[in-house]
């Protein structure tokens, strides 16, 4: 019973030694093909979810830098800010004259000289908020800040002359410009 076709069939004389070699071996090369044939495909899928991980890990690699990047340059920009308004600002200003601003919807107020409140109302100075202060600037630094952050100047009024609307009821009543409220 242990003898294999191949035996049986070489005793009854159908086949000789060298074709039972090629036979063997034809079957050999083909499993040996299926074998490879089948390891290809999970190799090939294999590699698909490597680099399907690698494309994921890339993609979030590539995200995180950009949010470090976006963190850096808001720092380096509030560095700017905060070295623009220390070098420019206005030190000697206090007097006995409120100056009222709005900063967020409510009102604030800062004593003033005379002098500081016409360069206020006039437009040549500034105020810009300096972490939990106000500090005034002159207009050409405060537009250097402005063009950085918006929300850092407070008051930067440029009086130049609004042009008037013809139909304006109210043109023949001005609004003064040291009207302190």
């Amino acid at each position: 019973m242990g003898n294999s076709l191949l035996d049986q069939l070489k005793k009854s004389g159908l086949v000789d030694k060298s074709k039972a070699q090629k036979s063997k071996h034809s079957q050999y090369k083909n499993k040996k093909q299926k074998s490879k044939k089948g390891a290809a495909a999970q190799l090939d899928e294999a590699t698909i979810l490597a680099n399907q991980a690698h494309a994921e890990k890339v993609e979030r690699d590539r995200q995180l830098n950009q949010q470090l990047k976006e963190e850096a340059e808001r720092t380096a920009i509030t560095a700017q800010i905060k070295q623009l308004i220390e070098t420019n600002r206005i030190k000697e200003y206090d007097g006995d004259i409120a100056y009222n601003f709005t900063d967020a919807n409510i009102v604030k107020r800062l004593y003033v000289s005379e002098k500081i409140r016409g360069h206020l109302t006039a437009g040549h100075l500034a105020i810009a908020k300096l972490d939990d202060g106000y500090a005034l600037v002159p207009a050409p630094v405060a537009d250097k800040i402005r063009q950085r952050d918006e929300q850092c100047i407070i008051m930067n009024e440029h009086r130049d002359e609004p042009a008037l609307n013809e139909d304006d009821p109210y043109a023949d009543y001005q609004i003064p410009d040291d009207l302190m409220w």
